[in-house]
């Protein structure tokens, strides 16, 4: 998928850019597969804002995506990619031979018509969902599930994949997207392929009412707000709070790690 830059007649039309998206060959979803997708604002059940900066933003409805890949060693057939507004990856609509329909996220050089399935004894080829102890060394892989039979939990956005470095006993070797590399047993299951449209990341937006559309409000910096309101606030004129950036609530946020506990399944961290 292309990114299209638009022309500069205006100043928020400067810089704009959007993804291309002509291969997405169906506008309309699979009304079969759709589920209300209720907003909260970043607000919890007692009303209380756990998380700043949401609200507003274009009405969507949910597309059921099957992480899990429930229809096991029957075959599907791609009918058509579709664009989902709830993830920056495109989806793939599945026809199963026993009548079923369901969504997948899109790997790399899948394409209308193509064959795929779930199973143990299945081919390693590109949108096959299979055991880890049945796909090689040295596979991209996504989708990827932490616990057998959980659901993919791994590697799913735009771009993404997860390298399978090693097997060791029980457990395979992963290396994420991070750099980070962890064990998950060799049981979990994973898609094979690296996911479509890694040209997301470069997309620029180009005016803030295209971040509103997402849902996303207004950040204020610290350092206009009070000193009741954050630790960067008051001073007289400017001043930079004579310490490290923190949140409002005096966590670091200048790379500190805020892991609790130390995980066995983690052999490598993401940074040194």
């Amino acid at each position: 998928m292309a990114i299209i830059t638009r022309k500069p007649l205006t100043p928020s039309l400067r810089g704009q850019q959007f993804m291309s998206f002509k291969d997405l060959d169906k506008k309309d979803p699979e009304k079969s597969l759709l589920a209300p997708l209720n907003k909260h604002g970043g607000r919890n059940a007692y009303g209380r804002i756990t998380v700043r900066h949401r609200g507003g933003g274009a009405k969507r409805k949910y597309r059921i995506i099957d992480f899990k890949r429930v229809y096991e060693n029957v075959e599907g057939c791609v009918v058509a990619f579709e664009y989902d507004p709830n993830r920056n990856v495109p989806i793939a609509l599945i026809s199963y031979k026993n009548g079923a329909k369901g969504y997948i996220i899109k790997p790399e050089g899948l394409k209308v018509g193509d064959k795929v399935i779930a199973g143990e004894n299945v081919d390693a080829k590109v949108g096959n969902f299979l055991p880890l102890k049945s796909i090689p060394i040295g596979f991209f892989i996504h989708n990827v599930e932490l616990k057998p039979k959980q659901g993919g939990k791994f590697a799913r956005s735009a771009g993404n994949s997860i390298q399978l470095v090693a097997k060791e006993g029980e457990l395979a070797i992963l290396k994420m997207p991070s750099g980070e590399q962890r064990t998950v047993g060799l049981n979990c299951r994973a898609t094979i392929g690296i996911l479509a449209n890694a040209d997301y990341k470069n997309i620029t937006l180009g005016k803030a009412g295209r971040t509103r559309h997402l849902g996303i409000r207004p950040t204020v910096r610290g350092m206009a707000m009070n000193p009741i309101d954050h630790p960067h606030g008051g001073g007289e004129g400017r001043s930079k709070s004579g310490s490290h950036p923190t949140t409002p609530w005096g966590k670091s946020c200048k790379g500190a790690r805020t892991r609790k506990r130390k995980s066995s399944a983690i052999l490598k961290r993401r940074k040194k």
